[in-house]
């Protein structure tokens, strides 16, 4: 069965889930230390899909440079 990876919303949600569930103070020790752990494999993809995200954008306004994407040359914005 292939794995399904976690879209940046999907990982982003659990990993809010995980915070309010830890801010509740309601969990054990070994049980707050597990949300920790996967909160910390979620923050880490989070940062992956950003940085492949900002790497895509790049990679197309140096292939078009007519793209008024802000700065000086976009209309005055």
């Amino acid at each position: 069965m292939a794995v399904k990876k976690q879209s940046f919303e999907e990982a982003m949600g659990r990993l809010e889930a995980i915070v309010a569930q830890l801010e509740k103070g309601e969990c054990g020790l070994d049980q707050s230390l597990k949300l920790f752990e996967e909160g910390a494999g979620l923050a880490g993809r989070c940062e992956q899909l950003l940085d492949q995200a900002e790497q895509k954008v790049n990679l197309l306004l140096a292939n078009d440079e007519e793209v008024p994407f802000g700065g000086e040359d976009a209309d005055g914005f």
